[in-house]
Order: structure tokens, then sequence, then C-alpha cells
């Protein structure tokens, strides 16, 4: 992870580029605002695919966006939205998204386009938070969502490792709430909205990208398909949580039984490939590569929309500036690979 932060300084932001006919609004504490479920699935003919979006979908409503000090975790702000799928535990149940948000060299807020980030498994996000800060140098608002039992919505009983699989589907539901909340606020120009996963998040993002096409832009880093397959395969940290599901009492079958709610080969063909992009290590050792092809290839992605670089799981950080600057370069109006001649 040293590296990763070290490799990130090379990061220089750009300057200010968006004309604005007026400033937005400055953000506060205390603000609120009104988010609109835009959840629109496509019906599936693939019975399979019909029976896991049955288990991933809510019924849209709105809902409460409100901005709170980011207290003692970083970013500018706070906002907090309810999970649209609670599990039952009040702290859990209050999504959290760290806002670092895009300004003027003069200090001023921008009205930019945004990038809801999951981060990885590890406690300190730290992935997360150093892909949001180098994505808000190419002005862009980020915005880290705590998964659930991260963060803002660590609880005793959102920290059992008995409930990381259960966990995920309603992550599935909290990140794809989060675009909703994001376009709420005014700062955000709600017409380029981006998601982007490493890892976990990355496995959490590959299945949100299935429900319907409400992000302009998916990013997928060091993930891709087979959840079961590399929790009981995978090293290092999969490995780690494979140990402690197997303390808890969770073992192989029913890792694969409780992993296939929201196992991204489910849904992969729904997803948009023109918009997608994953970004896999050839040498991954807790994401095997077969994973991260078989999903490339469920998803019919094209060839320069599946980048796999000659690295491993960790040695990957090694590569983030330049994997920032092509997702920055992808995130403009009209990425350069979708310009006409």
């Amino acid at each position: 992870m040293r590296a990763l932060l070290i490799g990130f300084l090379s990061l220089s932001p750009l300057p200010n580029a968006l004309s604005q006919s007026s400033p937005p609004p400055k953000s506060s504490v205390g603000q609120s605002f009104t988010g609109h479920d835009s959840l629109t699935p496509q019906p599936d003919s693939n019975p399979d695919a019909t029976n896991c979006l049955s288990n991933l979908l809510w019924s849209p409503s709105d809902f409460p966006v409100i901005t709170e000090s980011s207290g003692n975790q970083p970013g500018d702000f706070l906002i907090r939205f309810p999970s649209p799928v609670p599990s039952g535990d009040a702290v859990n149940d209050r999504v959290a998204l760290e806002w670092y948000q895009a300004r003027n060299p003069d200090g001023s807020v921008l009205k930019a386009p945004a990038v809801v980030i999951v981060h990885e498994s590890g406690r300190g996000m730290a992935a997360g938070r150093t892909i949001a800060r180098g994505l808000r140098s190419r002005n862009l608002h980020t915005f880290v969502i705590h998964l659930p039992g991260y963060g803002a919505r660590t609880s005793t009983l959102s920290t059992d490792i008995r409930r990381l699989l259960p966990a995920m589907q309603q992550a599935v539901a909290d990140v794809r709430r989060a675009r909703d909340a994001v376009a709420a606020l005014p700062q955000v120009d709600a017409s380029l909205i981006g998601l982007q996963g490493t890892s976990l998040g990355g496995f959490i993002t590959a299945t949100v990208a299935g429900l319907d096409h409400a992000y302009q832009r998916t990013f997928i880093f060091l993930a891709g398909g087979q959840i079961a397959e590399v929790l009981i395969h995978g090293t290092r940290d999969a490995a780690g949580i494979r140990n402690r599901l197997a303390a808890a009492g969770i073992d192989s079958p029913q890792i694969r039984s409780l992993s296939l709610a929201v196992e991204p080969m489910r849904l992969a063909h729904r997803i948009n490939p023109a918009t997608t992009w994953l970004f896999s290590g050839k040498f991954d050792e807790v994401v095997p590569p077969r994973c991260s092809l078989a999903f490339a290839a469920a998803a019919s992605l094209p060839a320069d929309h599946h980048r796999q670089l000659p690295v491993g799981h960790y040695s990957a950080a090694l590569l983030l500036p330049v994997i920032l600057q092509q997702i920055g370069d992808l995130m403009a109006p009209t990425p350069p690979a979708e310009k006409s001649p």
C-alpha cells in the first residue's frame, strides 16, 4: 500500500477546464436534499438472471440525503442516506459517502461530474481513498461509499464475519442508490456519474453494473466474476477471509450458496460493454485471472475494455497513476475511444 500512496503523488492536479455560468452553492453541514430512486431494470429472458434480480431490487421511492461533518473520517463532508434494503441495524443502515469535492485553484467548488468509489476489503479503505483523491485532482467529485460494517457504519452486529456475504447483497443496493444520492447534490453534474470498485468493491461494482445502466461509466479494478472461486481458491486476502469464515462455521459449500445472490456472472450479460472497463492483473494472487477472464467474456467486453496488466493484486498499486489517468480521460463527456474520427 505504501507503493500505492507514493505512486499517487506523481499525479498533479489538472487546470480547471470547466466553464460555469454561475458557481454552485457552497456545501454546509446539515443541508438536506431529496434523492429519487431511478432504478429501472429491464426485464430479462434468462430465468436465472430474473431470479437474481428479484433478490437484489427494491421498490423505488424518494429518500433524504443529508450533509454531515466528516468528523474523524477523511473527505470534506459525509453524505448520509438510508439503505434501500435495511438490515435492522440502525448504525449500519445509514449509508455514508465520504465526499472529496472538486475545487478551483481558489478553493471554490466546481459543478462537475462525479465518481462513486467502492473500497476494497481492508478496514482502512486505503486504496479507495487514494483513488478518490487521485480522481478529484482531475476535476471530479469523488465519493467513497462505506460498505456495510465499515467506517461510519461499524457496529458490533455489522462486523460479524458471518454477515459478510449477506451484507454484500445490501451493499449492491446501497451502491446503486448512491448514484441517485450523489445526483441530488447541486454541485454534481448528474449527466455524468461514474462507478469504480477495487477488489471486494470491484465484485460489488460488477454486480451493480448488471442491474441497469444508471452509471454512465463503470470501472472494475482487480475483480471480475466467480466470487466463490476467489474465496475458496484465492491466496492472501482471500485466504484470510476464507479462514475467518471457516472459524465461524461457514464451509466451502456454504460460501458457494451465500455468494450466489450477488454473483456478477449471473448478470454480466446485462451490462453495457461500451461503458464498462475491467482492469485485471495477469498475476493476481487473490483474484485468479480466470475469474476476470470469465467475467470479461460473459460481459462481451471489447478487447480494449479489458486491460490486463502485468501485475499481481498488490503490485498493481505501481500502475495506479497510469490507471487514474486513463479513468480521468474516460470520464470526459466523450471518452477518447468514443470520439468521432
